[in-house]
């Protein structure tokens, strides 16, 4: 888990140097981006729950259909993928005694309207019907517990419509809300119609745990950006890149396969700074400060939309625009202060889901948490969910 009150909406017009740029690809306008940033209230209250589900963090969207952009015409179904979760009841504002907390949990949405109708929350049950956790690593031993927390996936239309998430293996060091390592990554697969709770998934055993002794250590899974014409990219060249964020400088290192070819992990390729390499070791950074979790967003003018926390906990909402899926990227541009920081809520993770988004619009969401959040959410239990912003913006 890594994580101001009054609602602020501003245009912003800047001038964007980019230095440089790949041999390969063609050097596109980033001169101006007009845009304006407001709350999005309607989408954050449908998060303030007293029943069941009532905080998590996490919150990955991933469109059942495969198609991924703005304004999706085809989205008839948004999973969503949440980290630990608490379900219980809540009575003016506390949890009631009995809540639990779980390590992943899902809901289903309808459409990209924040209707409280369309969304359903699900969590797995045991026979007595105490909640319990979808995805457990196929590793977790008695002597060695492990947990999941999930990052990004997809839906690979190239391979059946499986479903794909990352899980980042997570092993508890103590009480403390950083005390913990992330030893591994799995890659969950998901038949293509499979419903809670996910009894045929298969874990799929990985090496992109990155422990370089330059950038440093963490995981590939931080953001997907599915660049295929069936997944409604705008400027398509057949691959899916999948981000990581890598040390304490927050690098952003990016991998990259063929849909087909997921699975096959000696069929990815890994950029160097120069070139795709079939080494991961040769990782480099292609831009830094950015946050475990994250979001990559192909533009209609050609242009690419990354989306953060600065630094992963902050205060700040960034972006920096790419001319490629690697780069070169503009400087951080801080597009929202998050008013919770000011209350001693940490925010972290933020991102944006295109498939949810309205045209000439990004919904970018945050999570909020506090350092002693296990102790705070029993006096306060809406301390800990996803809060929505509202990128708007104009492209002509």
């Amino acid at each position: 888990m890594k994580k101001k009150l009054l609602c602020m909406s501003f245009l912003l017009t800047f001038a964007l140097f980019v230095k440089g740029q790949n041999s390969s690809s063609q050097k596109k306008d980033t001169s101006r981006f007009p845009f304006t940033v407001e709350k999005a209230d309607d989408w954050t209250n449908l998060f303030y729950r007293n029943s069941g589900w009532f905080g998590a963090d996490g919150i990955f969207s991933i469109p059942l259909s495969g198609v991924d952009k703005n304004n999706n015409e085809g989205n008839d179904s948004t999973l969503l993928l949440f980290g630990d979760t608490y379900i219980g009841e809540v009575k003016d504002g506390k949890p009631l005694p009995g809540n639990v907390m779980v390590n992943n949990t899902i809901a289903y949405i309808k459409g990209n309207d924040p209707n409280p109708s369309k969304i359903h929350f699900h969590y797995k049950q045991s026979k007595d019907g105490t909640p319990e956790t979808f995805f457990v690593p196929q590793t977790s031993t008695v002597k060695k517990p492990q947990l999941f927390w999930l990052g990004d996936g997809f839906v690979n239309k190239e391979l059946n419509s499986t479903l794909y998430i990352f899980g980042y293996k997570v092993e508890r060091t103590g009480a403390g809300v950083f005390d913990f390592i992330e030893p591994g990554v799995s890659i969950i697969a998901i038949p293509k119609g499979s419903k809670p709770p996910f009894s045929n998934q298969r874990q799929i055993e990985t090496s992109l745990n990155i422990k370089n002794a330059t950038l440093g250590e963490g995981n590939m899974g931080a953001g997907i950006l599915v660049n295929t014409k069936w997944a409604g990219a705008s400027n398509p060249d057949g691959y899916v890149y999948v981000y990581g964020c890598i040390g304490k400088d927050k690098n952003l290192v990016v991998a990259r396969v063929k849909p087909k070819e997921f699975e096959s992990l000696s069929k990815w390729a890994y950029w160097n700074g120069n070139a795709w390499s079939k080494n991961i070791n040769d990782l480099r950074s292609i831009t830094n400060g950015v946050s475990n979790e994250l979001s990559m967003t192909a533009f209609p003018d050609g242009r690419y939309l990354l989306v953060f926390q600065v630094l992963g906990l902050s205060d700040k909402v960034g972006m920096r625009i790419a001319q490629s899926p690697v780069g070169p990227f503009s400087d951080i541009i801080e597009i929202y202060t998050t008013p919770e920081w000011k209350e001693g809520i940490w925010t972290y993770n933020a991102k944006a889901h295109p498939n949810l988004s309205k045209p000439g619009e990004l919904l970018i969401s945050y999570n909020t948490i506090t350092p002693d959040f296990w102790n705070d959410i029993q006096k306060d239990a809406h301390i800990y969910r996803p809060r929505f912003i509202k990128l708007k913006f104009d492209l002509k």
